[in-house]
């Protein structure tokens, strides 16, 4: 039956109505979803998810850079505490949407959340004891491990292309640890004690940074095993994981460390105890900016640019160290960078090939996107 044939069908004789009135006037068109070109293009939201990134890093540094800085528990239930409120305001003003909490599901998360609280806190002081650049370098090991353990548990695949960008990484970290120890030894002379309280200070920062990369792919990979009995997407994982960890945070904090007035100044000195504090809350506040900031990439980039951004970003994460902080600039740290870049970009396209051969051949629209983003995307209201 033709539109016109229905239109006859349903035909009503309505009263002459006045041309005057409000009821004459023909409906209003539909109204057309607004696309604005800053909101939808690229250039914007990958700035900003870079930004965002060196913010928590660079907040994370000022503040653990102090003085014998040993509130790390604190400091992370600090931005925990920040986190939930920010993200519960922006559920409230229909920014975000995730699930209310539920008893049983946090039981089922609780486990996720101890790890959690064992890779930031490893992280923290991995942050403390190393320069931002060899920190962004040796974080890079993580997915080494990551790749092996899915191969183990999820029956994932390492490709050649890979295990190159592996070597890479690998190479780029000796690099990096020896500049460190190097630049050490010409500043402070061979048999200095100051030589000596230097290269332990770093000994004890890769030591950190190790545990903090097995504590990250225990997280990854215990995360992705746990997210199928739960099925939270991204926003719902930020909440549960920064809430149930805020009461163990402020217990270890309470038990293991010192809350005398003394160590409190010595941690917060009146001179720049305002600073510290704003640092605080911004790098609590970075994490939310980082999920969101993502998404807005996700949503107006394909997952191939998505993911080479994240390789990118390591650049100017590691370059940051180099300008805010006294990070040593030689050419073997540069070069260790440099290396760390490469190996980076290396292995974005290695998944970006492995994903091609998966399919017929690269699509044009509907483009795959990891798990993790589509569920940023998901969490969002457009």
């Amino acid at each position: 039956m033709s539109d016109e044939k229905k239109s006859d069908d349903y035909a009503v004789d309505m009263p002459m109505l006045d041309r005057n009135s409000r009821a004459f006037d023909p409906p209003p068109a539909p109204r057309q979803a607004s696309h604005s070109p800053i909101s939808n293009s690229p250039i914007l939201p990958i700035l900003s998810y870079c930004g965002s990134s060196i913010l928590m890093t660079v907040t994370n540094k000022y503040v653990l850079s102090g003085v014998d800085f040993n509130l790390n528990f604190f400091l992370l239930a600090v931005q925990s505490i920040v986190c939930v409120v920010a993200i519960q305001a922006c559920k409230s003003t229909g920014i975000i949407t995730y699930r209310d909490f539920n008893s049983d599901e946090a039981k089922k998360w609780f486990p996720i959340s101890l790890l959690l609280i064992g890779m930031i806190y490893t992280s923290t002081k991995a942050l403390q004891y190393l320069s931002i650049p060899v920190y962004t370098i040796f974080k890079n090991l993580t997915i080494i491990l990551i790749a092996y353990g899915e191969v183990l548990w999820f029956g994932g695949s390492v490709t050649g292309m890979a295990l190159f960008s592996f070597g890479l990484m690998v190479l780029s970290s000796v690099i990096a640890a020896w500049a460190d120890i190097q630049h050490a030894i010409r500043n402070y002379g061979h048999s200095s004690s100051e030589t000596a309280k230097q290269i332990s200070t770093l000994n004890a920062g890769y030591v950190w940074m190790m545990v903090n990369c097995f504590c990250s792919a225990t997280y990854v990979l215990g995360m992705r095993k746990r997210i199928k009995l739960t099925n939270f997407k991204d926003f719902d994982t930020m909440f549960y994981n920064n809430l149930l960890s805020i009461p163990i945070l402020l217990v270890c904090s309470i038990v293991a460390e010192s809350w005398s007035s003394e160590n409190i100044n010595k941690n917060f000195p009146i001179e720049s105890r305002n600073n510290l504090i704003i640092a605080i809350i911004f790098s609590g506040l970075s994490s939310v900016f980082i999920s969101y900031t993502s998404a807005w990439c996700v949503r107006v980039t394909s997952s191939t640019t998505y993911s080479m951004v994240g390789a990118l970003n390591k650049l100017p994460i590691a370059l940051s160290g180099l300008i805010f902080f006294e990070a040593p600039k030689t050419f073997a740290s540069i070069s260790a960078i440099a290396v760390g870049f490469v190996s980076g970009l290396v292995y974005a396209l290695a998944k970006v090939k492995q994903q091609a051969k998966k399919g017929v051949g690269l699509p044009t629209s509907n483009l795959t996107m990891s798990a993790s983003s589509q569920s940023i995307r998901d969490g969002l209201k457009s």
